[in-house]
């Protein structure tokens, strides 16, 4: 319908009304040659049929939360991790941002996202540029004029400043958070493997992992915190994609977790990720890039 919002929503808890995806088909998941690049893209072993069967399932529930559910075309530089759609662009109300990624061989995917939203009309309103790196996993929506980004080995310190540079102008403050060592430079430690957005001021949290400054700011903006079982951080219990109206989607094998978020008073829908989620080290929020939500 003309006129019709088609994206924005400065929200991570809001309805989901429209979503991207990346096929693991679209990303090599099933073409020998380019699941041959497994280890050296970090994950723990080669892909199998089973990630495909996983990855269905969840997209069975996005399709069931009436959310409209897009596709990434397959494009030729693609890797495995193109799958993970939720780090080379964010939608904001003014439009797309493609960034620019901390890992090398994800350098194709922001130039395939700014050609998929041209096909779908959407504006791209900016793009990172060196030494700027940024992923969309180190970004978080805390209200409509307030994004928190991570500052570590995948976003950097000019990457922050891009993105502040060109939100600045439409009211959108961009706050930094620091972000732990981890395992090092080679590990997939976004903002978003410690914090998922619930509800509009709920919020899960592996609350160890969590800077003083950032727990300080949640406890200033009236956060309330749900903290994950710390026996299901390695199988990504803190990763949980809000669809809105207190209903969620997670990783079914993260059980104890999953209860504490239905003690809380949220919906929860799971989905196995054995193979699609822990070889990747990406959760169903990695797996969805939301375009609309609202």
């Amino acid at each position: 319908m003309a006129g019709e919002k088609t994206h924005g929503g400065h929200s991570m808890a809001a309805r989901l009304r429209r979503v991207m995806i990346c096929a693991p088909e679209s990303a090599g998941w099933t073409d020998p040659n380019r699941a041959a690049a497994w280890r050296s893209l970090g994950y723990f072993h080669p892909p199998t049929a089973e990630a495909v069967r996983q990855h269905g399932r969840l997209r069975q529930l996005l399709d069931g939360s009436g959310a409209e559910v897009l596709s990434l075309p397959p494009g030729a530089p693609l890797t495995l991790d193109a799958v993970y759609a939720h780090d080379a662009s964010i939608l904001t109300d003014f439009g797309a941002i493609c960034l620019r990624m901390g890992k090398a061989a994800r350098e194709a995917e922001p130039a395939l996202h700014g050609a998929f939203y041209a096909s779908q009309g959407i504006p791209v309103m900016g793009r990172l540029e060196a030494p700027a790196t940024a992923e969309g996993g180190d970004m978080v929506w805390l209200d409509p004029d307030t994004l928190l980004v991570g500052h570590g080995y995948r976003t950097n310190g000019p990457g922050i400043a891009q993105i502040a540079s060109l939100l600045k102008p439409h009211g959108v403050s961009v706050i930094e958070a620091p972000l732990p060592h981890g395992r090092g430079p080679g590990d997939c430690l976004h903002l978003m493997s410690l914090m998922s957005v619930i509800g509009e001021r709920s919020i899960l949290v592996d609350l160890g992992w969590l800077s003083v400054p950032t727990v300080n700011l949640l406890r200033e903006m009236e956060f309330k915190m749900v903290e994950i079982d710390p026996s299901e951080r390695a199988t990504l219990a803190c990763n949980v994609l809000a669809l809105g109206e207190g209903r969620l989607v997670a990783i079914e094998e993260n059980a104890a977790t999953n209860r504490r978020l239905r003690e809380a008073g949220f919906e929860v829908s799971t989905f196995p990720g054995s193979e699609i989620c822990h070889n990747g080290s990406g959760g169903p929020t990695c797996l969805t890039r939301p375009i609309l939500r609202g």
